[in-house]
């Protein structure tokens, strides 16, 4: 996906905007679809280390964070994020199809706010978003 397409504002331009970080279009494709249906703007990384660079540069609301990526994971990702200064307060939400208790431990203890395994609705992830921003 380039960058224009993936960064254009939903419907409501003042909503909050939350970064998806993910190797998956399909995944990527229906998060963005389900919160943008809620009225937030999105913008898509394909990976771990465009997610650091996306939200060193535009500073998120939110980031919804996968793991198992190439190169930069999701765990080395967030402890990146939560290490420098300028984006050590956006909540992370790790979004994973890792389900196992050990998982959803570590990613807690890299600094995410919540853990949520695929397959999830849309009124699960909105909600959850929801939930991150409000905390």
């Amino acid at each position: 996906m380039n960058m224009n397409q993936s960064s254009q504002p939903a419907r409501t331009a003042e909503g909050p905007l939350i970064l998806i970080v993910d190797d998956s279009p399909t995944d990527l494709h229906i998060m963005k679809k389900a919160l943008e249906g809620h009225g937030f703007r999105t913008l898509l990384a394909k990976d771990g280390a465009e997610g650091i660079r996306l939200a060193r540069q535009v500073h998120p609301s939110l980031i919804l964070m996968d793991i198992v990526m190439p190169g930069v994971n999701g765990y080395q990702a967030t402890r990146a994020l939560r290490a420098d200064p300028e984006t050590s307060g956006i909540p992370i939400v790790m979004v994973t199809y890792k389900g196992q208790q050990t998982d959803r431990i570590w990613g807690l203890r890299q600094g995410a706010v919540d853990y949520v395994v695929k397959p999830l609705s849309g009124p699960e992830l909105v909600q959850k978003a929801q939930a991150a921003l409000a905390a």
